[in-house]
């Protein structure tokens, strides 16, 4: 193994081991929503209005 310099579509970076000398990814825990905190509920299909519907509204 090599050491690798991995490469983020946002622009960090940082060196690891691989066999590769290059690897470009898109997402890295720096941007990813999981590990920044922003996470966002997105509903585009109206879901959960369409269970609240049926189901009612679970918050009492």
């Amino acid at each position: 193994y090599v050491e690798t310099r991995v490469i983020c579509a946002c622009g960090n970076t940082f060196v690891t081991r691989s066999t590769k000398k290059e690897i470009r990814v898109e997402i890295c825990s720096q941007c990813h929503p999981f590990f920044t905190g922003k996470q966002k509920l997105i509903d585009s299909a109206g879901r959960v209005e369409k269970f609240r519907k049926k189901y009612g509204d679970t918050k009492k």
